[in-house]
């Protein structure tokens, strides 16, 4: 079986994000048979809503396409190393594996922060795979943030 990163429709949901003025992360919930189920950029400011991040939007519409309230044979694909936040709703949902682009050093709730998989309450963790398209995705944020100052 040949891997197949999904991480560009992630990119294209973060560039979407920025263009309306949302901090430019996207996610993208993929089954294990490389079908993209859902897809998502942040929207807290569009809908008033601080749980409104890519991922939780992404994995709830999954979860509606689906009928069902778990993804366990699903990947899911983000430009940014998950908050504490998603981290929780990854491990609730039951993720399989956790793709994602640049660290969160400031927010991040996986590889830095609260590294939620590695609490003993954690009932879950996917497999995590960083890096991928993290110089893509960090330019992304990088230029996003610069732009505002």
């Amino acid at each position: 079986m040949t891997f197949t990163s999904h991480m560009d429709r992630a990119l294209a949901q973060a560039r979407a994000a920025a263009t309306r003025g949302e901090v430019p992360v996207g996610a993208v919930v993929v089954s294990s048979g490389g079908t993209v189920i859902a897809e998502a950029g942040n929207r807290t400011r569009e809908l008033n809503d601080p749980t409104a991040h890519a991922e939780i939007l992404a994995i709830r519409t999954a979860c509606d396409t689906l009928g069902q309230e778990r993804l366990p044979d699903h990947d899911l694909y983000v430009t940014l190393e998950p908050c504490p936040m998603c981290a929780a709703a990854i491990s609730f949902a039951r993720i399989r594996r956790l793709y994602y682009g640049a660290a969160d050093p400031k927010s991040g709730g996986v590889s830095t922060g609260a590294r939620v998989f590695s609490h003993p309450q954690c009932h879950h963790a996917p497999e995590i795979y960083d890096g991928l398209s993290e110089t893509e995705a960090a330019t992304l944020l990088r230029d996003f943030f610069e732009a505002r100052r």
